[in-house]
């Protein structure tokens, strides 16, 4: 008995097909052309989960350090001063208290400066 696998590989192209729509020319309905942009596709979605937690993490640096200048205190210094005072604050709670919340930052970077100013003395 001959076995026809048309309606198993219609309904996998199918799959192929939806998950390339809404690319350009042939990368929507050629299936070569298909099954290259999906790998193509793939592999920049596992590589930009990643990218993306670099870049928040970045941009989290960049609204400290402008804080923390704007209070006259160097990102670093902020940092070092943050771990003197055994605050546990991570980049992304602080980024957010800077933003919504400067009544608050300001309290953080005078304990920060605090430790900073204990450990100046005992040194």
């Amino acid at each position: 008995m001959r076995i026809s696998y048309s309606v198993a590989r219609h309904r996998a192209h199918k799959r192929l097909f939806r998950e390339a729509k809404g690319s350009y020319g042939g990368r929507k309905n050629l299936l070569r052309t298909v099954k290259e942009t999906l790998v193509r596709n793939r592999v920049f979605a596992y590589r930009d989960r990643r990218v993306r937690k670099r870049d928040f993490r970045s941009l989290w640096i960049i609204r400290i350090k402008a804080a923390a200048e704007m209070r006259g205190l160097s990102y670093s210094r902020f940092i070092h001063g943050l771990n003197l005072a055994n605050l546990k604050l991570n980049r992304k709670t602080l980024s957010e208290l800077a933003i919504h919340e400067p009544q608050v930052f300001d309290e953080v970077t005078q304990a920060v400066r605090d430790a900073l100013a204990s450990v100046a003395k005992s040194a």
